[in-house]
């Protein structure tokens, strides 16, 4: 997948050529939210500006079906957010780990609209809520048929997909390679069960580093842990 150095906004808050996607100078503040926007990525200027003046752009490599690359492992897939009509965005964490913990959950469906989601429990732990908020965004996403894109600064989570870990352990019986246990089975099945159905690509980040939407699910989650009269988790079972 070829790496884009341009982003035009042909529809958003503020129409305009730029050339990163992420921050506050970026791209995404511009079309996230944004009923209706309408933007792309592209590798060279000539070619956004194209896109800008309702023209065809002037080169695309990536134009033919033939041409279409395998996405490479996560740890430096360089993926593009432009390839992916929704994306999800998920936190969470645990107070003492365990202990109150919660999630935040956003999600911006297709048609740009934003959606948040948080909830808090009494006694949980770091990675259960990590695995529950991207279950709530995904169970939240309206057009399962289109390429999802989910954000989390969780390894377990992010890991436990991409590299089948999962997936392995719920072919054992939910067993790990060694035989012992895996953790949160209960969770990691219902998350397993929606991406049987849902084409998914999972994306670490690097926590509390800037990244806009990383930081308003930590908010959300941190808010949620800090509730009044939480509800249990009933499925965390202690170490």
């Amino acid at each position: 997948m070829a790496l884009k150095k341009y982003y035009a906004v042909l529809r958003g808050k503020k129409p305009g050529i730029y050339r990163v996607w992420a921050g506050g100078e970026g791209a995404q503040v511009q079309v996230m939210g944004f009923p209706g926007a309408r933007y792309k990525g592209f590798e060279k200027l000539e070619d956004a500006e194209a896109f800008m003046a309702g023209k065809n752009p002037v080169t695309s490599p990536d134009a033919s079906a033939g041409n279409k690359k395998k996405l490479r492992p996560y740890e430096d897939a360089g993926l593009d957010p432009l390839d992916y009509p929704i994306h999800v965005f998920s936190d969470g964490g645990a107070i003492g780990n365990p202990g109150p913990g919660g999630y935040g959950t956003v999600v911006i469906q297709e048609d740009g609209s934003r959606q948040e989601f948080s909830a808090g429990f009494s006694l949980t732990t770091n990675n259960r809520m990590e695995l529950l908020g991207a279950i709530v965004g995904l169970e939240a996403v309206k057009n399962e048929g289109v390429p999802i894109l989910l954000t989390s600064d969780s390894r377990y989570l992010v890991q436990g997909i991409e590299k089948k870990w999962a997936r392995g352990w719920r072919a054992r019986g939910w067993k790990k390679s060694d035989g012992t246990p895996a953790l949160n089975p209960d969770l990691w099945k219902r998350l397993l069960d929606l991406l049987d159905h849902m084409e998914v690509r999972f994306q670490w980040v690097k926590g509390h580093s800037g990244h806009i939407e990383n930081e308003r699910c930590d908010v959300l989650a941190q808010s949620a842990s800090r509730g009044s009269n939480l509800p249990p988790d009933t499925g965390y079972k202690g170490k």
